[in-house]
């Protein structure tokens, strides 16, 4: 299933659309208003992990859950109980697990630090960043580079809006 809601948020427009089943599979979110390719790349990156979409459009929960993530009325633990973990790997999930239960709203770790505390490369941790499937719950945008620190985002002005939100600025 597919639920897509809207929401305001320090005067930007926030898209946020959840594919799910029983829990969250996907998360997708949009400044721009652009959600349907967001999603389109979230479905098909799915698929090819061998979970099961159907992006039929119903109302849920799930993108409140996000957005109450965001805005920190809900912590990021109790949202991580929300993820079904379809599709991911031993890897991911304990590099996602580790980032949720240490790297608590309004701090950030480098990649070299978390690659560090979990005994990998910052490559690694980089590669695990690029695919997570579980934006603002799982929050990758607190992982930054340490001399620059939107280097390695595709959309340096979303993970600073969301750093923004959670009250960290460099």
């Amino acid at each position: 299933m597919l639920s897509v809601r809207k929401f305001e948020i320090k005067d930007k427009e926030i898209t946020i659309a959840v594919i799910w089943d029983k829990k969250i599979d996907g998360i997708a979110y949009s400044l721009d208003g652009n959600i349907e390719s967001s999603i389109e790349r979230l479905s098909k990156f799915l698929v090819k992990r061998g979970v099961k979409v159907n992006l039929t459009l119903t109302d849920s929960k799930y993108p409140d859950i996000v957005y109450e993530v965001l805005v920190g009325k809900t912590s990021n633990a109790q949202g991580f109980a929300q993820l079904s973990l379809r599709g991911l790997t031993n890897f991911e999930k304990k590099v996602y697990e580790w980032l949720v239960k240490n790297v608590k709203r309004g701090q950030v770790i480098t990649y070299g630090e978390l690659a560090k505390a979990l005994g990998t490369s910052p490559r690694a941790i980089g590669g695990a960043m690029k695919r997570n499937p579980y934006p603002i719950i799982v929050p990758c945008h607190r992982v930054i580079g340490k001399v620059n620190q939107w280097l390695y985002t595709p959309k340096p002005e979303y993970k600073r809006f969301l750093l923004e939100v959670e009250g960290w600025i460099s």
